[in-house]
């Protein structure tokens, strides 16, 4: 998932797994949707992210890693929130338990069903329901 700051825009993706490939692949469509430049992506620690943490060392980040060299090559400056901090990334955290909600009153008969329901959700979240941080 990923939201616009100022706006309040939401783009989502789900996939099977947590992998560099789909970090891409979801930055890659996110570029494309998203209806203004992406100049700053704020990311967790993940391993589809960053090399930044191996095992339990913390170490930085190289700068190397496949993500990076995406975000790079698009011009994005790829910044990563302090590890088990998870405030910093608020709107992430907050968009998340509002999904939640959403999946406890549902029951889902297949994966497909859930991702439908969720794009639904993002679609009205974006297209009707007024932002206060945008003056409603």
């Amino acid at each position: 998932m990923a939201i616009d700051r100022a706006t309040r825009w939401v783009f989502i993706r789900v996939f099977k797994s947590k992998t560099a490939a789909n970090a891409r692949r979801f930055l890659r469509d996110l570029e494309r949707a998203c209806p203004s430049r992406v100049r700053t992506f704020l990311t967790e620690n993940g391993k589809e992210f960053t090399d930044r943490l191996l095992g339990l060392r913390k170490s930085s980040a190289t700068g190397r890693h496949e993500f990076d060299l995406l975000c790079a090559a698009l011009g994005i400056e790829h910044r990563l929130a302090p590890p088990q901090h998870p405030q910093t990334n608020g709107m992430v955290e907050r968009f998340n338990g509002r999904i939640e909600e959403v999946l406890r009153s549902h029951h889902f008969h297949s994966g497909e069903e859930l991702e439908t329901t969720l794009h639904r959700y993002v679609a009205l979240y974006n297209q009707q329901l007024p932002q206060s941080g945008l003056g409603s």
